[in-house]
């Protein structure tokens, strides 16, 4: 028989998967729950002829494979452009990453000597055993550094303090960096080496993106798809998938367009649903202690207020980090600097305003005026707009941007991992909410990759929880005994009573 493969969701990974696996004559059939836009939380969203990135995606990849796929899927569409971001904080505006004079000049003479005097403090007296984020950053930069230009943001992006992240994930997210890597690369810039994989991905300094915005690679991904012969259907959401052990074969559940329940008849499942909701969704029904587990997971959610502005040029920067604590506001990004034919007027500007919340508090359930209206006033406060500047906007909201990690998720993700992976042999985990991990797109996209690998083998050839944070796969050895239990769970923030390595400081889509 001929192989069949299910997809559930057209985010970067199961678009890359379907792709591939089209490529290879294997029948695949895409099913999206949005009925509009393919790429998930990478798509371009549109609003009046303006363009915009909901999430901030550079598309870099330590891994050649996934550089290749990107030309490949969009080989006349892509930008170079430069890297540049800043940080806020009280009232000035600092280089990210940090330019150690330019930070000391700016928050002037006396707090530049405490800050001096922190670090040195910090070197020759660290913490020893650090086993919080803010312990970890304060051994690397000094208390005071810490203070100003890590402690703020942080906590609006994850809603825990900073003593309750674990300095695992500090290491991962940071590592390569400190107060000296950074002056040296200030004092005496280097170049990006051949090898990328030895680059410090905190310090690229270009990197490319479509000229549309993200959602274009993923358009034209879904495109080269249907050409070669793959299905993707829109507006249709699974509700269930059930499996036959006896023939080894899978029917999906799931609602179309008009409501309407059908079923999909396939060999093979590939999942980057989040796996609470696809663990409810099975059957044979999962063990009980399973079913607690995917209960016990839970999300990080955020939403976007886009604005449309007089063009006054205050900066042109791809984001700004807002670190000072007297507004919400998490990040800004600048569409323009992302790409200028995502805003076709040139006396407009389109600005993107990122709040870090969880679904139904406060911050979420506010009405799309109030949030219009909080974003007009935080810009002016930050210094970016001026009263009567703004002329519309909208709101995004998206669900499940991130995996929470509170004290007992990488048991809960093991528990349903290996319940998995023993009872659905054809099932397949890919992507960031498939795996409960927070990644970028380009790991997302090597789990699918090898994915589809281990299909056309028809064995299990690599194992997806073996993809780091680099989009690099390691063989079971001695890099996999540092992750614990192989997991892929190091890479995201974890409190500090546990020990499992983690993740990115600031989320990079």
């Amino acid at each position: 028989m001929k192989t069949s493969v299910a997809i559930i969701g057209a985010g970067p990974a199961g678009l890359t998967a379907a792709y591939l696996l089209s490529k290879n004559q294997v029948d695949v059939t895409v099913l999206e729950a949005d009925p509009i836009y393919v790429g998930g939380i990478a798509r371009t969203a549109t609003y009046k002829g303006f363009d915009f990135d909901i999430g901030g995606h550079r598309f870099f990849s330590k891994s050649k494979a996934v550089e290749d796929l990107w030309t490949e899927i969009l080989p006349n569409d892509m930008l170079l452009r430069p890297r540049s971001s800043r940080i806020f904080y009280g009232g000035k505006f600092f280089s990210y990453p940090l330019k150690p004079f330019e930070a000391l000049m700016k928050l002037g003479v006396f707090q530049s000597i405490l800050c001096v005097l922190s670090s040195f403090k910090a070197r020759l007296f660290p913490v020893r055993n650090p086993r919080n984020f803010e312990d970890w950053v304060s051994n690397q930069f000094g208390k005071r550094l810490f203070n100003i230009f890590f402690k703020s943001y942080t906590e609006k992006v994850w809603g825990m303090s900073c003593k309750e992240i674990s300095a695992d994930w500090a290491s991962q997210r940071i590592k390569g960096l400190s107060l000296g890597s950074a002056i040296k690369n200030a004092l005496f810039p280097q170049r990006q080496p051949k090898d990328r994989t030895k680059v410090i991905k905190t310090l690229i300094t270009s990197f490319r993106y479509p000229r549309k915005g993200p959602g274009m690679m993923w358009e034209a991904c879904a495109e080269k798809t249907k050409a070669l012969g793959g299905e993707i259907e829109m507006g249709c959401k699974v509700v269930g998938c059930d499996y036959d052990q006896a023939r080894s074969t899978w029917s999906v559940r799931y609602k179309d367009g008009q409501g309407n329940l059908q079923t999909l008849e396939v060999e093979h499942v590939i999942s980057s649903a989040p796996m609470r909701e696809l663990a409810r969704g099975i059957s044979p029904a999962i063990s009980e202690r399973a079913k607690q587990a995917a209960d016990s997971l839970r999300y990080r959610d955020f939403l976007t207020v886009m604005l449309i502005l007089k063009e006054r040029n205050v900066f042109d920067d791809n984001w700004i980090y807002i670190h000072d604590p007297s507004v919400k506001v998490g990040r800004i990004q600048n569409f323009r600097s992302w790409s200028p034919e995502m805003v076709p007027d040139p006396d407009k500007a389109c600005y993107g305003l990122e709040y870090f919340c969880f679904e139904h508090d406060g911050l979420w359930d506010s009405k799309d005026e109030e949030l219009i209206e909080l974003a007009k006033r935080e810009l002016i406060q930050i210094g970016l707009a001026k009263d009567g500047d703004v002329m519309d906007g909208c709101v995004v909201r998206q669900k499940k941007a991130y995996p929470v990690y509170d004290d007992n998720y990488a048991c809960h993700v093991d528990t349903i991992r290996e319940e998995l992976e023993s009872r659905y042999p054809n099932l397949h985990l890919v992507g960031r909410n498939g795996m409960h991990k927070y990644n970028n797109q380009d790991h997302a996209m090597m789990t699918a990759m090898l994915c589809v690998e281990n299909i056309l083998a028809d064995t299990k050839l690599y194992d997806l929880w073996q993809v780091n944070q680099d989009a690099e796969y390691h063989e079971t050895g001695v890099a996999a005994g540092n992750e614990a239990h192989g997991s892929a769970l190091r890479l995201v923030p974890t409190r500090v009573v546990t020990t499992s390595p983690a993740s990115e400081f600031a989320p990079e889509n």
